[in-house]
């Protein structure tokens, strides 16, 4: 869900962008990709999973999952992913030179360029990521609120308490704000020297 941050730990590379946004859309091994993938952007992908599973063991992301409410505890991944796409674009100039508003419609032509690649939801989002300009929404709580809102009633099938999650963020703000912190710059590091050895080793 958290499509701002793996875009910018793909690093500058086109393909390895591309991936990192197709993360979340591809399922199984590189044996069973659509053939016509570029390995830079296969690379991506294996990117991406390896961010997640990162993330998923740091101590900064488990202590924002705790500050989560007991009532949407099962879904704290999906609303820190978000959360932490808000501080991201929030703080963007820490971290990348390129103003967001340019980042984001770089990236929104990156995936148009390529839609006959792209898996089918991740090409139908499209439209409405672009129009709606998720990437720099995410600034505002608000923008967060909205996504939440959407997940909640499109991507989940079941019952769900996503929706109002935004309330999570704004009470407990501060605080997922320096787990944020702590997570980024080692998420930076870990990304830069993941690639370079993926590099070295092509």
């Amino acid at each position: 869900m958290n499509y701002l941050a793996h875009a910018l730990l793909a690093g500058p590379d086109p393909e390895s962008r591309l991936g990192g946004l197709l993360g979340d859309f591809v399922k199984g091994t590189p044996d069973g990709f659509d053939p016509r993938l570029p390995p830079g952007v296969v690379a991506g992908i294996a990117l991406h999973r390896q961010i997640d599973r990162y993330a998923d063991t740091h101590p900064a992301f488990q202590a924002s999952r705790r500050r989560v409410s007991a009532q949407r505890r099962r879904y704290a991944g999906v609303m820190i992913d978000m959360f932490y796409d808000h501080f991201l674009a929030r703080h963007w100039l820490r971290y990348c030179s390129q103003p967001l508003g340019e980042f984001a419609e770089e990236t929104y032509a990156l995936l148009a360029d390529h839609a006959a690649i792209l898996p089918p939801r991740l090409r139908g989002m499209l439209p409405h990521m672009r129009e709606q300009n998720w990437l720099v929404s995410y600034a505002c709580a608000a923008g967060i609120g909205t996504a939440l809102d959407g997940i909640s009633r499109h991507r989940l099938t079941r019952p769900n308490p996503l929706a109002g999650g935004v309330d999570e963020l704004l009470s407990g703000y501060g605080g997922f704000e320096a787990d944020f912190d702590t997570f980024m710059a080692a998420a930076v590091a870990f990304a830069h020297d993941w690639r370079a050895k993926a590099g070295a080793n092509r």
